[in-house]
């Protein structure tokens, strides 16, 4: 199963010493005891390790799920979140089916940094009565509770377990920053226990008894009646397990070089897991980012170390039960709350809102979101703010510049031999000032304040088109208007829409518009509503803009002959050869080709 299956098998048991306080405490934090924590660390950290889409990845308890489940056990008791869990595992196979997987990787940073410091805030605070040594006060409210409990210790402080809460986080943070590669939760969780054992310290609420082994399967829990109501807990499970493991799987992926995980079958994976857990009494499970690093730092390089770690905690579960259930409840405190200070990493919030503005809205508003809220209302809430922002930043790169009418330097149709993929900067970038022969030389000689021309760059689009095409409508005083459109980025229907508008406008104060510059893949939306008909018609639709400004000095020519006019027509200006307008002759010329 791996080329190094000794370092898998250490790597393995290292990751099951560091998850086995975790596994406990994130248990009792859930509600439904520490027995509970064990048997997802077991029976889902072996699934998920064998049908899951990544190599390194590693799954059990984890402290996002758990801030989910405490409103669950609330409202509908140990069965609900069973069946909560059971639920999600068939949600999560249905998204693997569907190769939802890969649309993971469009959360924007923001949120998931706003979400990790959200969660961090929760777990830290669903720890205060534990680390005050208090019973848990009622309700659903993570702040409220946190609050009630510091009355209580307040009324009578219970100085013993506070002591062993701060000590066991302190050695943890302390130790990890001197010696990383030391599993300093289980030495401070070990030290806790025996100096409550040895000097018989009043005030401190142990674990309690567990059961030695895993329960039979069972769907005892089940409660078909309830399942309706269940639905939205369960999609929130779900849509937790498919973000947290996948955003866990990317990590472990930058951790290493030659592996790359599977989004769709780590969804699968998961599903599996989340099936079977509840059938043993486990809660629901998803990848654990920290165990995950701690298996890559460690060299694991397979499936077979994630195993190993399930292996271990099930040994641990038949044969140290007696030892694990005297751990001070104040102690797996102390881990939690060294775990969800780990969790924040400063320097990236920092670089968050420091990038911009809308990023740092962004980071805000989802971390306030996670903590007065609930962690899937939150995503929600930081990807429709994110999409909008998104939205806004990208409407305003639309603009309509006023150019140079001609520059035949610039091929504008992609596809032409010239075209290399870009658009070169136009030699009228800045908005042209206007001027006949001295802006333009002997090309622009008797068009002078008759021909504009506008550059249309960006996104034509729902978000902006109306706003960037606005003052193109109101043009007057000119007889022919040449859209360049060979910068647009792309074009909706609601962009086509618009500039299908903006060209009847003007058509209708006699205003002839040529278009210059359409790409391919924009002609879908532009004919689907008529826009490109528009133009075409009388042909208005050119390739290049030189053929479009030889089209209206074209156009100019025979209606100053209609009026009696020379001024165009003097300009050398004749019909079009072969569809293109070509410089009239002069005699002597013509003789001599």
């Amino acid at each position: 199963m791996a080329r190094a299956p000794r370092r898998d098998l250490l790597a393995g048991l290292t990751v099951a010493i560091v998850a086995l306080p975790l596994a406990l405490g994130f248990g009792v934090a859930s509600g439904l005891g520490a027995e509970a924590g064990l048997a997802t660390a077991v029976v889902a950290g072996a699934l998920a390790a064998v049908f899951g889409g990544s190599n390194l990845q590693v799954s059990g308890p984890t402290g996002a799920m758990t801030v989910v489940l405490v409103p669950i056990v609330a409202e509908y008791g140990p069965g609900g979140v069973l069946t909560v869990g059971l639920m999600a595992g068939g949600l999560l196979i249905v998204l693997a089916l569907l190769r939802a997987g890969r649309s993971m990787r469009y959360v924007p940073a923001p949120v998931v940094e706003g979400f990790t410091f959200g969660i961090a805030c929760v777990i830290a605070l669903q720890q205060v009565p534990n680390a005050l040594g208090v019973a848990a006060p009622e309700g659903d409210k993570v702040l409220v509770v946190a609050w009630r409990a510091v009355e209580e210790f307040a009324g009578g402080p219970n100085w013993t377990a506070l002591a062993i809460t701060v000590g066991v986080a302190g050695l943890m943070l302390a130790g990890a920053r001197l010696r990383p590669g030391v599993p300093f939760s289980v030495v401070a969780v070990v030290a806790a226990t025996l100096a409550v054992q040895l000097f018989d310290l009043d005030g401190v609420t142990p674990i309690g008894a567990l059961p030695a082994g895993l329960p039979a399967p069972s769907l005892g829990f089940l409660d078909v009646s309830a399942v309706g109501s269940l639905v939205a807990p369960a999609v929130a499970v779900a849509a937790l397990a498919a973000l947290e493991s996948l955003l866990s799987a990317t990590v472990a992926d930058g951790m290493t070089t030659g592996q790359k995980h599977d989004p769709d079958r780590e969804l699968f994976g998961q599903g599996i897991a989340n099936l079977a857990a509840p059938l043993f009494g486990g809660v629901p499970a998803t990848a654990a980012i920290a165990r995950t690093a701690v298996n890559v730092r460690t060299g694991a390089g397979s499936r077979l170390a994630a195993l190993t770690h399930a292996a271990v905690l099930a040994v641990i579960v038949f044969a140290a039960a007696p030892l694990v259930s005297r751990i001070p409840l104040a102690a797996l405190a102390g881990v939690l709350l060294a775990t969800a200070v780990r969790m924040v990493e400063v320097g990236a919030l920092r670089a968050m809102a420091r990038a911009t503005r809308s990023d740092a809205v962004v980071l805000v508003l989802t971390a306030v979101a996670t903590l007065v809220l609930d962690l899937v209302l939150a995503v929600v809430i930081g990807l429709a703010v994110a999409g909008l922002l998104a939205l806004r930043a990208v409407a305003a790169e639309a603009r309509v510049d006023r150019v140079h009418p001609y520059d035949d330097g610039v091929p504008e149709l992609p596809g032409s031999e010239t075209y290399g993929g870009e658009v070169p900067e136009l030699p009228g970038a800045e908005p042209y000032k206007g001027g006949g022969d001295a802006d333009g030389g002997g090309e622009l000689a008797g068009t002078a304040g008759q021909v504009v021309a506008y550059r249309v760059e960006g996104p034509l689009f729902f978000a902006g088109a109306h706003r960037s095409l606005l003052e193109l409508g109101e043009i007057s005083g000119v007889r022919v208007v040449i859209l360049r459109m060979c910068r647009v980025t792309t074009v909706d229907a609601t962009g086509a829409l618009a500039l299908k508008d903006t060209v009847h406008r003007l058509n209708g104060r006699g205003i002839v518009v040529l278009a210059s510059g359409i790409r391919p893949d924009q002609r879908r939306a532009l004919e689907s509503v008529g826009a490109l008909e528009l133009l075409r018609r009388e042909g208005r639709e050119y390739a290049t803009a030189s053929e479009a400004f030889g089209a209206a000095r074209e156009r100019l020519a025979v209606a100053g002959a209609a009026r009696g006019d020379g001024a165009v027509a003097a300009a050398g200006v004749g019909p079009a050869r072969g569809g293109r307008e070509v410089p009239v002759a002069a005699p002597a010329e013509e003789a001599a080709r």
